[in-house]
């Protein structure tokens, strides 16, 4: 049992993991024709993520030419290159399976805010304040 642990840990991707449901992305995958290599990059929507370790897969939904085309990416394929954050999505469901009913803006999710900066206290920021009053 460790042997088959040890082989799972060796082709797991550990920089893959910045993504979360409801965020949109861009994942570069990579396509073979014949002897060539190419990369294309599917963007959209990540409605669901499922099962853990190696096995681990994401469902990325988006619109082509007015139709929902939706794809499951193993997370740990040799094929994905990487995948890149767009735009973080405020959600507060596990599965977005009702995006597929929605059409237009209804389908739509929120952006989450994130802030850039550390928070500062709040005595450092009221201290020049003073100083400079008086």
């Amino acid at each position: 049992m460790n042997e088959i642990k040890a082989i799972e840990a060796a082709q797991m991707k550990t920089e893959l993991d910045q993504f979360k449901v409801g965020d949109t992305v861009k994942v570069h995958f990579k396509i073979v024709e014949g002897k060539n290599e190419r990369i294309q990059i599917y963007e959209g929507l990540v409605i669901a993520m499922k099962n853990s370790g190696v096995g681990k897969t994401f469902t990325v939904r988006k619109n082509s030419y007015g139709v929902g085309v939706e794809r499951i990416f193993p997370l740990h394929s040799p094929r994905i290159v990487k995948v890149e954050l767009s735009r973080p999505g405020r959600v507060r469901r596990a599965k977005l399976y009702y995006i597929r009913d929605k059409i237009g803006k209804a389908a739509k999710i929120k952006e989450l805010i994130t802030r850039k900066h550390p928070a500062v206290p709040a005595k450092a920021v009221a201290a020049p304040a003073q100083a400079a009053t008086e």
